[in-house]
């Protein structure tokens, strides 16, 4: 468990610009020092270090915290992981507690390692010169498949499983993590004569196959190792172990969907490179991706399927605050195939020239359509308003709308026009839901429903702008991550939080108590692990330089505000109806009920 003294001697021992100068070359000029940005594409230092105030900043991109954040933020780590990083570097031991079931699966782990060895061997041998040539011919040379392991499983006579077996393990664990298959002659191996390139999992352990053919033609390309107990699809990243530094190096991830394509963009010095394992990129996956690198290529089969995949994986991308850009690959090729016809001087290039996302997508949005046709086209024109009234920037839309325009012979003002209805209708959806929420509902026992932003990637904290509703809300949830008792005094009073996320992040932390009886930072980042958007606030609060202890009348005063801040929403709302409503009785009623609430904020602040 990490105690809140632990953190403060972490802070007070941490020298920030030793600690970013370990990462990145530092030069003083002045007061502060200055370095290049590693957050943004940086050619001319812009990061300045300040050590009296324990701070960076960035004044081209915006990139700005404290040490913590930087390690958070340079190395794709949570607040534990960063604050065990910082306690290393100044002497503070921190015994983490994690929530981290032991999986107790080392003996699966053993099995694959023993059987990648002797699959390896089994390529080196006389028996495996036909398979050898066969990688040859395809550019596969020894330095790759020394790096990547690919072996060789040969024929029902040279059978892993009978040696396994003779080592001890049982049919049904082998069964089991997909090495073997039960037969009418017993259990036997899974793969015969086929190629073996491992999978691994996230942390480097061999977790799986995929097993190729190389000398015969009747039967399927590949054979891939199920879903096991170690092996899930959605929580990996092919070569994530391999690539994860590589990305931190480059700034930028690719994204492909096969294995052979990642070994070939490895095979031209094309590093920092990883594939979805051929499935649907999971929000699992996403998160991750993001925790990698917000420069993110997306690099798929350049067939109707690829196009598909590209457009389903950039969704789920832009869900959570990652715009990613795409390479689109001609002849139908995937990228394996591309390199090898083309080469990686032109590869290259087109990773380098990557269209746009929202470029894509247009186009996308064409295929299959028949621009001539008024049908087509109307679905088309409806399609695209969809996708740019997701656009914050104004400019953005306008020169999108007018492409459009231009392309489909449709006037700029009939597209805005509808662009304009299309946000209208949206803002109205969302002033009905801002009514619904002003209702209080109990907090049950249930974990609360997390919903994303989306479109947007969370913003830090601005604190330097803080009104008097804000300041409150954070406060309160400051204390509340400190104090349980706290949170159940919250839970009584229940305010209603101006902020969107804190409010999620109120609930989680509400059920969190409820359900441990505690509060303890490392623990309920632990909790909120697969909820990056609520790890990343919570390490923001926790970095506010708000002092250790509260007295019960500053909690006070914050409930009187935040009930403040309530009655006023409501009468803002219900004086809003009250101009739309024509029936005269109704607007007595609503009158009435608007003269209640401000005698309520009036009452409120006399408490």
């Amino acid at each position: 468990m990490i105690t809140e003294e632990q953190i403060e001697e972490i802070k007070k021992k941490t020298n920030i610009v030793e600690v970013i100068s370990s990462y990145i070359p530092l030069t003083k000029k002045g007061r502060n020092y200055f370095g290049l940005c590693p957050f943004h594409d940086d050619h001319s230092p812009s990061m300045s270090v300040s050590p009296e105030k324990g701070i960076y900043t960035c004044f081209v991109c915006g990139a700005k915290g404290n040490a913590i954040s930087f390690v958070m933020n340079y190395e794709n780590l949570n607040y534990v992981e960063s604050l065990k990083v910082l306690g290393n570097k100044c002497g503070v031991t921190l015994n983490v507690n994690t929530y981290k079931k032991k999986d107790n699966y080392d003996k699966f782990y053993e099995i694959y390692d023993f059987t990648n060895k002797f699959y390896q061997n089994n390529l080196n041998t006389t028996n495996g010169h036909e398979a050898r040539e066969y990688l040859k011919n395809r550019g596969i040379n020894e330095d790759i498949i020394k790096e990547f392991q690919i072996g060789l499983a040969l024929s029902f006579d040279k059978s892993v499983t009978k040696l396994l077996i003779q080592k001890g393990y049982s049919e049904k664990d082998l069964l089991d993590i997909g090495i073997s298959n039960k037969t009418d002659y017993g259990y036997q191996d899974l793969f015969i004569n086929r190629i073996m390139f491992p999978v691994w999992n996230l942390e480097g352990k061999i977790v799986g196959y995929s097993g190729r053919i190389y000398n015969v033609s009747d039967t399927a390309k590949y054979i891939n190792t199920k879903e096991t107990v170690i092996f899930k699809k959605g929580l990996n990243l092919y070569n994530y172990h391999r690539a994860k530094n590589e990305i931190r190096l480059s700034g930028s991830v690719i994204i492909m969907e096969g294995f052979m394509d990642v070994i070939r963009a490895y095979s031209i010095d094309v590093k920092n490179v990883v594939a979805t394992m051929g499935t649907a990129l999971t929000v699992e996956n996403a998160n991750l991706i993001k925790k990698m690198s917000h420069n993110v290529i997306l690099c798929f089969d350049g067939d109707s399927a690829g196009n598909k995949a590209t457009y389903a994986c950039g969704n789920e991308l832009v869900k959570i605050g990652v715009n990613p850009k795409v390479v689109r690959l001609e002849s139908n090729l995937d990228p394996d195939e591309y390199i090898i016809k083309f080469g990686a001087k032109k590869f290259k290039e087109k990773l380098n020239n990557c269209i746009s996302f929202l470029d894509f997508k247009l186009n996308y949005l064409k295929e299959g359509k028949n621009l001539n046709s008024n049908e087509d086209l109307s679905n088309y024109i409806n399609e695209v308003i969809k996708e740019v009234k997701t656009i914050d920037d104004e400019v953005l839309r306008e020169l999108t709308l007018k492409k459009i325009s231009n392309e489909v012979s449709i006037s700029f003002e009939t597209l805005m026009d509808k662009l304009w209805k299309e946000l209208n209708n949206d803002n109205k959806e969302l002033e009905q839901q801002y009514s619904d929420s002003l209702k209080h509902l109990e907090i049950i026992e249930e974990r609360p429903k997390y919903i994303p932003k989306k479109h947007k990637q969370y913003k830090k904290i601005d604190t330097n702008i803080v009104d008097k509703y804000t300041k409150a809300e954070r406060k309160i949830l400051y204390y509340m991550l400190k104090d349980k008792e706290l949170t159940y005094k919250y839970e009584k009073v229940f305010p209603y939080l101006p902020t969107k996320i804190y409010r999620f992040l109120a609930s989680e932390i509400m059920y969190f108590v409820k359900k441990y009886d505690t509060i303890n930072t490392s623990d309920f980042l632990n909790y909120l692990s697969n909820k990056q958007e609520l790890v990343d606030l919570v390490s923001e609060i926790l970095n506010f330089d708000y002092k250790l202890d509260y007295t019960e009348e500053e909690i006070t005063d914050y409930f009187k505000v935040l009930r403040e801040y309530n009655f006023k929403s409501e009468v803002d709302r219900l004086t809003e109806k009250l101009k739309d409503e024509k029936d005269l009785e109704k607007q007595i009623e609503l009158a009435q009920k608007i003269t209640n609430l401000k005698k309520g904020v009036e009452s409120n602040g006399r408490d």
